[in-house]
């Protein structure tokens, strides 16, 4: 079994900057992919961005450009680094790991961006 611990959401004005994190309980090392989804009130989840194992990464045609993905091995953890933040970005993020015996997901993180 994998828990993974979310921190970094909260309150910030349009234009304004957020960084996620996401820890894994265990090494990421065994990982396949790892990264972020959100869901907005009365909308489906939708992926934000995705790191692989070898370390290419993915981001929604949405954040392209404002948001960075990152990966620390030693600490078994991703950052996502959210700039230029819009109302559109409110949502709940929920960190996501593919690991080789199956999926996590974290609890969810409240992003609000007020305009």
């Amino acid at each position: 079994q994998v828990q993974l611990v979310e921190s970094g959401g909260g309150l910030v004005q349009a234009g304004g900057s957020l960084r996620l994190s996401c820890a894994a309980s265990r090494s990421i090392f065994s990982l396949n992919k790892m990264g972020w989804y959100r869901q907005a009130p009365g909308k489906q989840r939708e992926l934000v961005a995705v790191i692989t194992s070898g370390g290419d990464t993915n981001y929604a045609d949405s954040v392209k450009g404002r948001f960075t993905l990152s990966r620390d091995n030693a600490k078994n953890t991703v950052h996502l680094q959210m700039n230029s933040l819009e109302p559109e970005d409110t949502a709940v993020y929920y960190c996501y790991a593919v690991f080789r015996w199956g999926p996590y997901w974290g609890q969810g993180t409240q992003v609000t961006v007020s305009s």
